[in-house]
């Protein structure tokens, strides 16, 4: 990854991979796209509160399941069910989402910097008008 990523780095953010930061931070990955676009702390940061309430979502799934099928043998259908707390499932939401919400902030982030990317860029072209250096040779 520290090679795909190094190949964008020192280049100014355009609106290319801020288009595709923000696609990727919003619909795949919350923390990847910000990653893509340079945010190194911040990506990492919301990749983990993503990891973390997947995985209170998939342990509180798991013990769902357990107890469920659990149901099915003769040997404990007298017993009720013993579902897992429901404060796993609640955590690990409310992290997914403190996740995606802050890779939103930071999604819009890249945006207004790829804009004003593009301004300066346009600004300094229409500064100095090119220069050319290869005439053709005169007649």
């Amino acid at each position: 990854m520290q090679r795909a990523l190094g190949h964008w780095r020192g280049r100014p953010l355009g609106q290319g991979r801020a288009m595709s930061a923000v696609a990727i931070n919003q619909f795949a990955t919350p923390g990847l796209g910000s990653l893509m676009g340079g945010r190194y702390l911040a990506g990492a940061g919301q990749l983990l509160l993503a990891l973390a309430g997947c995985g209170f979502l998939l342990a509180w799934f798991v013990r769902m399941m357990k107890a469920y099928y659990g149901l099915i043998s003769t040997a404990n259908a007298a017993s009720p069910a013993v579902t897992p707390p429901a404060w796993l499932w609640k955590i690990g939401a409310l992290l997914f989402v403190v996740s995606w919400l802050w890779a939103l902030v930071t999604s819009f982030s890249l945006l207004r910097e790829a804009k004003a990317n593009a301004l300066r860029a346009l600004a300094s072209a229409a500064a100095s008008p090119p220069v050319i250096t290869d005439f053709p040779p005169p007649k």
